[in-house]
């Protein structure tokens, strides 16, 4: 291969990519921080060791954790003019493999894949006479994934669980019977699961000479990306791949390990040396996405974070503290309507929030400002099946209000909520119940927002405003803001990221208890700080609902990295009028109502509580002045304004 084809793949490289690519055959790690180049690492070393005559590319198995990750290296490799190297999931390599090793490995069908335990789960709970709820299915799922993950057999659960602090959604002993049911259901019915199939090809390799010397034969040169998040099941089947030789590239980032709840550790990552004495280490520190000030805050967060910006300087990250969070809501969507306003395609802008009740207020928050969002990796608020089960609840108590009249509307709701499960107190467990208690937590707030706007609004009401909250936030798909939790962000990026609900107990989460699970939710501020390329927010809400006490603190994390002077921050409540009674909010809320219900919106897609009290405040006299107040823009000045200055002035 002529010498300058070498060049090609080398030029554009920085030092340490150049020196990553050019390592000799053998144990490598990369240690590569967050928009560092690492993929372009990666790819040129696998490009150079081809190009270069020194591996044949059908002999490489490059393997990552998604789909698109693999699709994105082979898309890579053939633009410098590699083809027939083999970029894959731990997954799909392992069905690759064992669908053509089946005829070797066992003269009876192939087994059938299953991509869902819960069915599988509801039969061995049934054997074991036991009654789960789908909240319960589905954590049952997670824990049984995790324990295959990490090579824990159903008779040693019990003590491994407790070891690593699991808090699984039924007692320990309960989940390893379920756990042994549900591995027997799977051998009778010739099935297995995403985990078996990594096991049982690795078993093969393990336990047949003749399997194991092809495999070796046809892949000798390794390279993983992701390391970090390698799981003691998917170790085990690198290893046999492996077996005894050494040439193998490894990629990751310490500071980014954010999986650990399912099975991941770092430990490979961290100990590679010790593995592999002598083996060439690389650590790639030029951040080539953040500007000096994100890559700044991102090293204040992860103080062994030691990246390098190339960027150059941008706007300083802001922090927000806000009263509640409809008032955070409001406050994001405007900045995001101002960053709109100066070019910043809605596209390149994304909300990050710890977890999926969260979007919520934002999702209302953004409809109210009519700016369109895509929700990732999860669904949107109401079409949720908590959320739907907890509505039909509510409609079917606002038929009969009667019972609960003296109980207040927060009240009554509490009270119907409680029939779906809910509690005041979270559960102590992580996982799909945790994330259906912040579901229904997030509609006893939503009743709380409601009570406080309209004083004496009953059930019924409050059902309505629910299905016309629904009904606006339906709007079909479009291109918009990226709401994503910050478990869904990794790998991803953006012009503008807005971190919101940064307080104590949501980040770091309440059951996050012991130092490592803590410091876990640190690296998760991390990973969503290095998600901004130039603009960053991160924000807070002192209380859940508008007029509830200010009683929530900022997140642990941000201490001694954001500023002690922020309105309300550190400072006691302040004495407040109440919105009922002043005269004029009396009348803009009236209007408002009245204009919502004309228009069949809900109210604040109108105005928003805080716009209304800004009005009020500002007592604007003319349309100038008016359009001056924040929340109100040229669409709702053309809408609104006349009316406005009527109600104020009239």
């Amino acid at each position: 291969m002529a010498i300058d084809t070498l060049e090609r793949v080398l030029s554009g490289l920085d030092a340490e990519q150049r020196e990553a690519v050019e390592a000799p055959r053998g144990p490598v790690c990369i240690l590569a921080g967050a928009g560092t180049g690492k993929t372009r690492a990666v790819t040129h070393r696998i490009a150079y060791q081809v190009l270069g005559g020194r591996v044949h590319p059908q002999h490489v198995l490059a393997v990552t954790f998604t789909t698109r990750a693999a699709g994105e290296l082979r898309a890579r490799l053939r633009g410098l003019g590699v083809e027939g190297v083999q970029a894959r999931t731990f997954h799909s390599a392992a069905l690759r493999q064992l669908q053509y090793f089946w005829p070797q490995i066992s003269d009876g069908p192939r087994p059938s894949l299953v991509e869902s335990k819960l069915a599988t789960i509801r039969v061995a709970a049934g054997h074991c006479r036991l009654s789960v709820s789908p909240t319960e299915q589905r954590d049952l799922a997670s824990e049984i994934e995790w324990a295959k993950a990490a090579l824990v057999e159903p008779e040693d659960y019990v003590v491994r669980a407790k070891q690593a602090h699991r808090l699984p959604p039924l007692a320990h002993d309960v989940v390893a019977q379920v756990f042994r049911a549900y591995e027997s259901v799977n051998s009778d019915r010739g099935q297995l699961d995403f985990e078996d199939l990594l096991l049982l090809m690795a078993a093969a390799i393990e336990n047949d000479k003749r399997i194991a010397a092809e495999v070796h034969e046809r892949y000798r040169h390794f390279t993983v990306d992701e390391y970090q998040d390698v799981s003691p099941l998917q170790q085990r089947l690198l290893d046999a791949w492996l077996a005894d030789r050494d040439d193998l590239c490894v990629v990751g980032d310490p500071n980014q390990t954010i999986y650990s709840f399912t099975g991941a550790s770092p430990s490979y990552l961290r100990e590679f040396g010790k593995r592999f004495p002598g083996a060439t280490l690389v650590r790639l520190v030029r951040d080539y996405r953040s500007t000096n000030q994100v890559v700044g805050l991102a090293n204040r967060i992860i103080t062994d974070s030691k990246l390098q910006a190339q960027c150059g300087d941008g706007p300083d990250p802001t922090f927000d503290s806000y009263d509640d969070e409809p008032a955070e809501g409001s406050g994001v969507a405007g900045k995001i309507a101002t960053l709109r306003k100066q070019g910043v395609p809605l596209a390149d802008m994304a909300i990050l929030f710890r977890v999926n009740a969260q979007s919520e207020v934002y999702e209302q928050a953004l409809t109210a400002a009519g700016i369109p969002y895509v929700l990732r990796g999860g669904q949107r608020f109401f079409e949720r099946p908590e959320v739907r089960e907890a509505v039909v609840l509510l409609r079917g108590a606002a038929r009969s209000e009667a019972d609960h009249d003296t109980e207040g509307l927060v009240g009554t709701v509490t009270d119907v909520l409680s029939a779906a499960g809910f509690k005041a107190e979270p559960p102590a467990a992580a996982g799909a119940a945790r994330d259906r208690w912040e579901s229904l937590r997030a509609l006893v707030g939503l009743a709380e927002e409601f009570a406080a706007t309209l004083p004496g609004a009953g059930l019924g009401e409050f059902v309505g405003e629910l299905a016309a909250r629904a009904d606006a936030q339906h709007a079909p798909p479009v291109e918009g803001v990226t709401l994503a939790s910050l478990h869904s962000a990794k790998g991803l990026e953006w012009e503008a990221v807005f971190l919101v609900g940064l307080v104590d107990g949501t980040l770091p989460i309440t059951h996050a208890t012991t130092p490592a699970q803590v410091e876990e939710e640190r690296r998760l501020l991390y990973v969503g700080v290095t998600r901004a390329r130039r603009h960053l927010g991160l924000s807070w809400a002192l209380a859940r609902a508008a007029g509830g006490r200010r009683s929530r603190k900022p997140s642990e994390f941000l201490n001694g990295i954001r500023p002690v002077t922020l309105t309300g921050d550190r400072s006691p409540p302040r004495p407040k009028k109440a919105l009922s009674d002043d005269p004029v909010v009396q009348r803009l809320r009236a209007w408002r109502l009245a204009k919502a219900t004309e228009d069949g919106v809900p109210a604040y897609v109108v105005f928003d509580n805080k716009t209304l009290e800004e009005i009020a405040s500002r007592a604007p006299t003319d349309r100038g002045e008016l359009a001056a107040v924040p929340g109100i823009g040229p669409k709702k000045l053309d809408q609104y304004a006349e009316e406005l200055l009527a109600v104020l002035h009239g």
